[in-house]
């Protein structure tokens, strides 16, 4: 009774989170490189500004127009301390405009352009970029640099809060390595699709018996029904990545994730109330096709460098794949030591999936509603 109640608490818990909290706090930053000027734009979410900055003057939980104007000199000065442009000849001169607006699928972000005077011609420029460093150590700045019709991409913040970028020769390697670390980050960020997975693992260790989840007498059926859930998820949303990401197919963003958290409701309610038993693959490639346009939408924003477009899908998608399989490694071998146990048949499997069904049903409604 204890055990359920604890589940019980938990799904509680999960379902008081707002759609937010599975998003991971991200800015976008775009730089324009021309002779020793550097014009640019960063996109920071207005709910990681505010922790910044404190936008809601008022305390009322809401931040207008009037707080983001009346806060704009404490951005441009908390900016000028926690972003530093520079080349060997010496620091890059910053100066802002005016901030604005811009609506993304997952909220209102500020829109803060910059120009940079650099001492001399741009041939290497180095970024140091510290935003949110001591609020939120999770927060990343995708950066797209561009400079004479060539395209970088990078992930910024962390442990690579510096950078350099030789702007002659840009590195196919760099680019391979960047967007493999992208990947990984993304998957490891997104709880949403790590939560699709799980719904679908969660069984990978039990069997159907007598209308009751029973534990796996061997390992191997349950390696086999990770393979299966695992291959169909991953051959899927490579398929729509791909095809997205050369502009083949494109899908609206407020429909695709809103199909990605309905698609985590039908999985984790499945175990629940099981249909799919045996074939739940069937149910990871459907939903992974849609799960492979979320993924475009950030390797979109991130954009495709020229010169080194394929293998940076390659990367991407090898990162995504990387950070899967990590979660898959450290949470499966778990599962199947607890296969038999009354915490996971009678609470995790239930409670817990229904827990997550009740947390993507608020993303769902929350998305689309917009």
């Amino acid at each position: 009774m204890k055990t359920r109640s604890g589940a019980l608490a938990l799904v509680l818990a999960c379902a008081a989170m707002t759609a937010q909290a599975h998003v991971a706090s991200n800015s976008f930053l775009s730089m324009q490189v021309k002779g020793a000027q550097v014009d640019g734009a960063l996109e920071l979410a207005v709910r990681d500004a505010e922790i910044a900055v404190g936008l809601d003057a008022d305390h009322d939980g809401k931040v207008t127009w009037g707080e983001v104007r009346a806060a704009q000199g404490a951005l441009v000065l908390y900016l000028r301390q926690h972003l530093q442009l520079s080349q060997t000849e010496g620091r890059c001169e910053l100066s802002f405009g005016t901030v604005q607006i811009n609506e993304r699928i997952d909220g209102n972000y500020l829109w803060q352009p910059f120009t940079a005077v650099c001492p001399a011609t741009v041939r290497a420029l180095t970024i140091d970029y510290r935003l949110l460093d001591p609020e939120d150590p999770s927060h990343r700045g995708l950066l797209t640099l561009s400079a004479q019709g060539v395209a970088q991409t990078a992930v910024l913040g962390g442990s690579r809060a510096l950078q350099s970028f030789d702007l002659r020769h840009p590195s196919v390697w760099y680019a391979f390595v960047e967007y493999l670390q992208a990947g990984i980050w993304h998957i490891w960020s997104g709880i949403d699709h790590l939560l699709f997975l799980l719904s679908l693992l969660l069984p990978a260790v039990l069997v159907r018996r007598n209308h009751r989840w029973q534990a796996v007498s061997q390992a191997a059926p349950a390696l086999l029904n990770i393979l299966k859930v695992v291959t169909a998820f991953t051959l899927a949303h490579s398929i729509t990545l791909s095809l997205a990401a050369f502009d083949i197919i494109r899908l609206p963003s407020r429909l695709t994730e809103s199909v990605i958290a309905a698609s985590i409701v039908v999985a984790a309610l499945n175990n629940v109330f099981p249909l799919v038993t045996e074939a739940r693959w069937r149910i990871a490639f459907a939903f992974g096709l849609l799960h492979g346009f979320g993924f475009a939408a950030v390797l979109s924003e991130m954009g495709l460098p020229q010169g080194a477009r394929l293998v940076s899908l390659v990367a991407f998608n090898l990162g995504v794949e990387a950070g899967q399989l990590a979660v898959v490694l450290a949470v499966m071998p778990v599962a199947y030591l607890l296969r038999s146990t009354r915490f996971y048949q009678g609470a995790l499997m239930p409670w817990g999936s229904t827990g997550i069904a009740g947390l993507a049903l608020v993303w769902f409604i929350q998305r689309a509603a917009g």
